[in-house]
């Protein structure tokens, strides 16, 4: 049950942004702010006022159902009615609890992935490339922008690892469930007896911290100029244009080289240090939250196994929620990746008000 208190509060807020907006006697900028507002809460005060209703109505109908005077076919409709609304009810706490689950605030905000080749060998990059090559399907089919800030490559089109800046509506609440050990078996091309080789990349997705949200003050950081170098330690800069940034009440250290110019390379490293600071702050903050219940989804571990990708058997199966998807090839394409995406959703939230039911309001 949810409070009555905390659903006339939703009504009470609505009633009082409609009668704001409506007075004529608030600027702009405020009148956009609150229109949101307003507009956000207008999708969710009809359950608000159905379910405030329900005691009453139970009441009402009850009453003509144990009412000895009461015609058969009128109490016949009272209980077909009284169901209904018991079912409706059900359906409004529902809607009402997702409603008043805690947002993440990161949820509207770009992402920063980063891709790394785990281990395999050879077998592990090429894999790490394929997911590369996934995302950026995703990234194309939902019109987001995508910009590789660092990449190192490896033999036969493999990738050892990957950061990526991925721009555009809603990017982190997608890619969130991302973040983890992936795992590959197939038969690598290299493979003369047709045996299974397991190897794996893992994924990380941060989201991407503007000013607002990390103060990095410049006397907490070294940084630190060196010369760029390609493989095999080959220059390929004859100038200091390399930078290495250390956030020292962290510890946290990020590195870029992939420009030629000094400055460009300190704003890339900037954007995914503050990523990072920005990162570590939520997870702190997580556990401070849930430390008597531990979430099996969107912890953003990297070191846990999320899922694995079986050639052979054409599947693709999402550890956490036990949901696999026997379309591998298109799940890889980026086609079907939303059924996946979709479902750690709906477990998330069902975990989040299982966490809600057993909480006091």
């Amino acid at each position: 049950m949810i409070p009555a208190k905390k659903v006339e509060q939703l009504v009470d807020k609505y009633q009082s942004l409609e009668k704001e907006l409506s007075s004529g006697c608030i600027d702009k900028k405020d009148f956009a702010i609150k229109s949101k507002k307003y507009s956000s809460l207008g999708e969710i005060v009809q359950c608000a006022r159905e379910y405030l209703n329900f005691e009453i109505q139970k009441t009402e109908l009850n009453k003509m159902i144990n009412e000895q005077n009461t015609d058969k076919e009128i109490k016949e409709l009272a209980q077909k009615e009284l169901k209904q609304l018991v079912e409706t009810k059900q359906r409004n706490e529902k809607a009402l609890k997702l409603y008043l689950l805690p947002k993440d605030e990161a949820d509207k905000k770009n992402a920063i992935l980063e891709i790394r080749a785990g281990t395999g060998g050879l077998e592990a990059s090429l894999f790490a490339a394929d997911l590369y090559k996934m995302y950026e399907r995703v990234c194309h089919k939902k019109r987001w922008n995508m910009e590789v800030i660092s990449i190192s490559k490896s033999d036969a089109g493999g990738l050892k690892e990957a950061i990526i800046s991925i721009t555009g509506n809603n990017v982190y609440s997608v890619l969130k469930y991302e973040s983890g050990v992936h795992r590959v078996q197939r038969v690598p091309e290299t493979e003369t007896q047709g045996r299974v080789h397991t190897s794996a990349a893992t994924v990380a997705v941060l989201p991407e911290a503007e000013d607002i949200d990390v103060k990095v003050e410049e006397k907490d950081l070294r940084i630190d100029v060196f010369r760029s170098s390609g493989p095999g330690g080959q220059s390929v800069n004859t100038t200091d244009s390399a930078v290495r940034i250390t956030h020292l009440p962290t510890g946290i250290v990020v590195s870029q080289q992939d420009e030629k110019s000094q400055h460009k390379n300190k704003a890339k490293a900037m954007k995914i240090l503050r990523a990072r600071i920005y990162e570590a702050e939520r997870e702190k903050k997580n556990i401070e939250r849930a430390q008597d219940r531990k979430s099996k989804i969107g912890t953003g571990d990297r070191s846990e196994r999320i899922r694995t990708y079986n050639f052979p058997q054409g599947r693709v199966t999402d550890h956490r929620i036990n949901f696999t998807i026997h379309k591998l090839e298109e799940f890889l394409s980026g086609e079907v990746f939303d059924q996946m995406t979709e479902n750690l959703s709906i477990q998330d939230q069902e975990m989040k008000l299982e966490s809600l039911n057993k909480s006091d309001y």
